[in-house]
């Protein structure tokens, strides 16, 4: 039986706003991952099996490695189609802020989130949750948002509503969100969560090889010359870094989301600890990092790069000028040895 961690205050509140509300939009952070559209997705199939008009509505496009969830093709890109996001928000009875806990996250919807007059619940597993949200649910120990939804939709009572195209969502957003259960890993409700998502159809073989091993020839090739030619080791801190220029990404037909994963490659070099990945988009230097143990990438991200996160990945951005980039990095030596200390 799994822990009852959402508070029943929060579990009242919820279903009485759900009573409510008839159009649901349910929104995530810019450029979403698995985890952020996955639970979105998984609560936009569950709230329509019970009658509701429930509408994802995301900052920007979903990375093309998630183009076989269910219910995807409806998803509404606010960097494509505006007007129309504008018009689902400005409709809305009640809007879902799900895998984000501050309204920055959402980019160039803030201010139409921000303005939407309707009631908003958000559901996220990052630290420090900002006040916007007429309920939050935040639970900074759980392994992903997705794990919240599944819970949350568990004590409304809705679990027999969660189908198969819910539960494959879910099921991805808890797998991306921990590199196929390889950190964030270890709470025993995680499996039992899991075994429910098996009985309700989801094919775990399937969706592992369509999300998160097929490739195209050039994201490939672009993790490839990734680690061959833009990986730098640091042994004495056990900390490895790649940097992608504009050029670089340009090279390889770069799309949001094809460099899922690469953080996490130097990892597998022996007695490596931490690996940074820097990525020089057009208006900002997006910082990624993991870290194994209990060496703390979420303080780094917090004190040198405007983000935070979880223990071993967080992440964070910088102003778009990479040379500053590389010294804000060579910055952070003192406290990765501080915390390889710590670690030890």
């Amino acid at each position: 039986m799994l822990k009852q961690i959402i508070s029943e205050s929060n579990i009242r509140q919820v279903r009485k706003l759900l009573e409510e509300s008839e159009r649901i939009v349910i929104t995530c952070h810019k450029s979403p991952d698995g985890d952020a559209i996955g639970s979105s997705l998984g609560l936009a199939h569950t709230l329509s099996n019970i009658g509701k008009e429930a509408k994802v509505v995301t900052p920007d496009r979903p990375p093309r490695s998630l183009r076989c969830l269910p219910g995807i093709k409806d998803v509404v890109p606010y960097t494509q189609y505006p007007e129309f996001a504008h018009q689902l928000m400005a409709d809305a009875d009640l809007i879902f802020c799900l895998d984000f806990n501050a309204l920055y996250r959402v980019d160039r919807m803030r201010d139409e989130l921000a303005a939407a007059s309707c009631p908003k619940i958000m559901v996220d597993h990052h630290e420090g949750p900002e006040p916007f949200a007429d309920v939050i649910i935040s639970h900074p120990a759980q392994s992903s948002t997705s794990v919240l939804v599944f819970r949350l939709l568990c004590r409304l009572e809705l679990f027999d509503r969660i189908d198969r195209k819910a539960a494959t969502c879910i099921y991805t957003g808890m797998m991306t969100d921990t590199g196929n259960f390889t950190y964030n890993s270890n709470d025993p409700d995680l499996y039992l969560i899991i075994s429910e998502l098996l009985h309700k159809g989801v094919n775990k073989d399937e969706i592992y090889k369509k999300v998160m091993n097929t490739k195209t020839s050039d994201v490939l090739k672009l993790h490839s010359y990734a680690i061959a030619e833009k990986m730098e080791i640091f042994p004495e801190l056990q900390t490895a870094l790649i940097v992608l220029r504009r050029d670089d990404l340009k090279r390889f037909d770069y799309h949001p989301g094809d460099d899922e994963g690469l953080v996490n490659v130097p990892l597998g070099i022996e007695n490596m600890v931490y690996s940074v990945y820097l990525r020089e988009d057009s208006n900002q230097i997006k910082v990624s990092t993991r870290s194994v143990g209990n060496f703390r990438a979420d303080l780094i991200c917090q004190d040198f790069y405007n983000g935070g996160g979880h223990i071993n990945a967080a992440g964070g951005e910088l102003p778009p000028d990479l040379d500053a980039a590389l010294e804000k990095f060579r910055s952070t030596f003192p406290a990765i040895k501080k915390y390889l200390k710590e670690k030890h």
